[in-house]
């Protein structure tokens, strides 16, 4: 499984996505599942990938091969907007399904799902989520995160905090607390976490930043959260069911 997380606030843009990957118990291992396709100057775009690792690392190969090919389909230097780009990412997804899913159904599921957020030239930052029959929704103000892969364990964190006015910093962090409790509940998700963070019209080269279980800022975020939630639970009243019922008889 894979857990991938999109938020786009007005300070910018975040995007975050395990790296394990697993055929069961005794096959486990780590892969990179965010990529970055970089033009500095007009095209700065990151890509988080969740499903059949064969059919988004054919996406992803696909896409790179072809930034270096002017005038070919499915160059996303080449396209003008963040639109534009979303429907060559779901374009390939659809190409590769239809050259391997027939193949690969009898010994699995075939699909995959993707984040793309980015900006392009003078346009707006963007975020959406591309399904595996390559249509794709948008992130808004209303609903500012987007997620793919294994996302029950860490979206009620982001139901109960997440606003488009949230800076940079109050993002990350709130993203490193709903990957904790995917960590915690789900063996199939774990660190190394690859973040791409960029701000509003920033159009040169980002690094990506891969974020250890045991990096120190991580650490003591998981460990001051789980002491929060502790006082608080302890904090709260008892129900006084018991003490009715008491009553009654």
């Amino acid at each position: 499984m894979t857990y991938g997380l999109g938020i786009l606030l007005d300070a910018g843009l975040v995007m975050a996505a395990d790296t394990r990957i697993n055929a069961g118990v005794d096959h486990i291992a780590c892969m990179r599942k965010l990529h970055l396709f970089e033009q500095p100057g007009s095209h700065v775009l990151a890509l988080a990938s969740a499903g059949n690792l064969a059919t988004t690392q054919a996406v992803v190969t696909l896409l790179g091969q072809r930034l270096g090919h002017s005038g070919q389909p499915g160059n996303l230097f080449e396209a003008p907007t963040m639109f534009d780009a979303a429907r060559i990412v779901g374009a390939t997804l659809r190409e590769v399904m239809a050259h391997d899913a027939k193949e690969v159904e009898p010994y699995g599921d075939p699909t995959a799902s993707f984040l793309f957020g980015g900006q392009i030239a003078e346009g707006k930052q963007e975020l959406v989520m591309i399904y595996p029959a390559g249509n794709f929704i948008a992130a808004d103000g209303d609903t500012p995160y987007l997620q793919i892969g294994e996302h029950k364990y860490g979206k009620p964190i982001l139901d109960r905090t997440m606003r488009r006015d949230l800076s940079l910093g109050e993002a990350v962090k709130v993203a490193l607390l709903s990957f904790d409790a995917t960590i915690r509940s789900n063996i199939g998700v774990a660190p190394p976490i690859d973040f791409f963070i960029k701000r509003p019209d920033m159009l040169e080269p980002v690094e990506l930043r891969r974020v250890p279980l045991d990096d120190p800022y991580f650490t003591t975020l998981r460990d001051g959260y789980a002491q929060a939630i502790g006082k608080a639970l302890k904090g709260l009243p008892l129900p006084k069911w018991r003490d009715e019922k008491e009553k009654d008889d």
